[in-house]
C-alpha cells in the first residue's frame, strides 16, 4: 500500500478542460449512460484477498492459528480500504462525476501489507470546488472512521513482550499523535523492558491510518492535493511544490541527523546504511509523487522522463537495501553519487526546477467553498498532522 498509487483522478490537463457548465453537463451525462464495469474490479478484489491472506499466513507461519489471524487481519484491512475508495465513488456520485468502482491492487509478499491499495478512476472533470472537497475529502474520513476503532479494538486485545521477542527480525511501526493517543486510552500499560506486539486486527488498523496520511499529503492529486486546491485555489500550486521538496530535505536531514548522533557517540560511519533505509520512504514518495505529476499533467514541459526516474529510484532502493549491513564506507559514497546525479537531472530538466508545473492541480470552478466545507477541509488536513510518521518502518 505505501507504494500504491494514491492519486484517484484522471484529471485532463488544464488546456484540455471544458468550463463548470459543461463539465457539469457532461459528467452527468457520462455517469448515467455509461455501463457500470464490474468484473475486473471484482477479479482484482479477490485477488487482493488472497494476496493480503496470503501474506499474513506466511509471516505468522504456515498453521492453523495462522490461519486465523490472517482472515482477521485481511478482514480488518479491506474494510478500511473499501470504506476509503467507497467515500470516494459515492461523492462523485452524487456530484455527477463519471468514476469508476475502486481497482484493487494486489502485491502479495513484496508489500508487507500484501496490496498497494486502490485506485478510482475519474473519467470527467471534477467541476467545482466544492465537489473537489467532497470527493477529495470522503476517502481519508471514511477511512478513519473505521481504521481507528479497529487500532483501538485491536490494540487492546495486543500482547505485551519482552523488547527482544518484539524487535528480533521483525520491523518496528512508526508513532504519530494519533497513534500514541489511542496507545494511552486503548493499550495495556507497558512496563519498562516490555513492547506491544500489534495484534493482526491492530495491524491493519495501523496500516489504514499509514495509507491515508500518504494520501493526505497536500501535494499534487492526492486526496490531500484536492482538498488543499479545494480551500486555496491556485495558491495551492505554490504550496505542493513547497510539500514535495520538504519531503526530500527531510529524507537528507534524517539521515544527517542520524549519522551525526552517530559520530558524536564514536560509531562512526558503520550503522550508515540503517540510517538511509530507514529514511528512504521520504526520497521515494519524492520520486513517485513526480512520477504521478508526469501522468497527469500531459502539459507539463519536464523532460526527465517516467522511465528515468522509476529506473533511477528503484536502482537506488533496491541498492541501498542490498548495502544495508554494510560497514564499509565506499559503496555508499558510489550511493550517494548516484542520487546526487538523479538530483542534478530533478534540477535541470524535472521537478525541482523552479518553473516545474509537475505537483500542479487542474483548476475548478472559482466559488467558495462555503464555512461549513472550509472547517471540513481544515480537519481534514490537520488528520494529516495528527496521523505524520517521521520513520514510517524501521527495519
Amino acid at each position: 500500500m505505501p507504494s500504491s498509487p494514491p492519486d484517484s483522478s484522471d484529471s485532463p490537463p488544464p488546456s484540455a478542460m471544458p468550463s463548470p457548465e459543461a463539465a457539469r453537463v457532461g459528467g452527468a451525462s457520462a455517469a448515467a449512460t455509461a455501463p457500470l464495469a464490474w468484473r475486473v474490479n471484482a477479479g482484482l478484489f479477490l485477488a487482493t484477498v488472497a494476496s493480503c491472506f496470503v501474506t499474513w499466513f506466511a509471516y505468522d507461519g504456515a498453521n492453523r492459528l495462522g490461519a486465523v489471524h490472517a482472515v482477521q487481519y485481511t478482514a480488518a484491512l479491506l474494510a478500511i480500504l473499501l470504506a476509503h475508495e467507497f467515500g470516494h465513488y459515492i461523492a462523485a456520485r452524487i456530484h455527477k462525476v463519471d468514476a469508476s468502482l475502486p481497482y484493487f491492487l494486489p502485491l502479495p509478499f513484496v508489500s508487507p501489507f500484501g496490496t498497494m491499495g486502490a485506485v478510482i478512476r475519474m473519467r470527467s472533470v471534477i467541476p467545482t470546488r466544492r465537489a473537489l472537497l467532497d470527493i477529495g475529502a470522503s476517502g481519508p474520513l471514511a477511512g478513519l472512521a473505521l481504521a481507528i476503532p479497529i487500532y483501538a479494538w485491536g490494540v487492546a486485545h495486543s500482547r505485551i513482550v519482552e523488547v527482544g521477542d518484539a524487535t528480533s527480525g521483525s520491523m518496528e511501526l512508526g508513532g504519530s499523535l494519533l497513534l500514541r493517543l489511542l496507545d494511552h486510552t486503548f493499550a495495556a500499560p507497558v512496563p519498562d523492558g516490555m513492547d506491544i506486539m500489534l495484534s493482526p486486527v491492530a495491524f491493519a488498523g495501523w496500516a489504514g491510518m499509514f495509507v491515508t496520511m500518504i494520501n493526505l499529503l497536500p501535494a499534487g492529486q492526492l486526496d490531500g492535493g484536492h482538498v488543499a486546491f479545494s480551500l486555496f485555489g491556485p495558491r495551492q500550486n505554490r504550496i505542493a511544490q513547497w510539500v514535495h521538496r520538504s519531503m526530500l530535505a527531510f529524507f537528507l536531514v534524517s539521515v544527517a541527523s542520524f549519522v551525526a548522533r552517530d559520530l558524536q557517540a564514536g560509531f562512526g560511519l558503520w550503522r550508515v546504511g540503517r540510517h538511509v533505509n530507514n529514511s528512504l520512504f521520504w526520497f521515494v514518495w519524492f520520486e513517485v509523487l513526480a512520477i504521478l505529476g508526469t501522468f497527469s499533467s500531459r502539459g507539463s514541459q519536464d523532460r526527465l522522463g517516467i522511465r528515468t526516474r522509476a529506473f533511477a529510484t528503484f536502482g537506488l532502493a533496491l541498492l541501498a537495501g542490498a548495502l544495508h549491513d554494510r560497514s564499509s564506507p565506499l559503496p555508499w559514497v558510489a550511493w550517494f553519487v548516484g542520487l546526487a546525479v538523479l538530483l542534478v537531472m530533478e534540477v535541470r530538466w524535472g521537478s525541482l526546477r523552479s518553473e516545474s508545473t509537475l505537483l500542479d492541480h487542474p483548476p475548478t470552478g472559482a466559488e467558495p467553498l462555503g464555512t461549513g466545507r472550509a472547517i471540513v477541509a481544515i480537519v481534514t488536513l490537520a488528520f494529516f498532522l495528527a496521523l505524520f510518521m517521521p520513520a514510517p518502518i524501521t527495519l
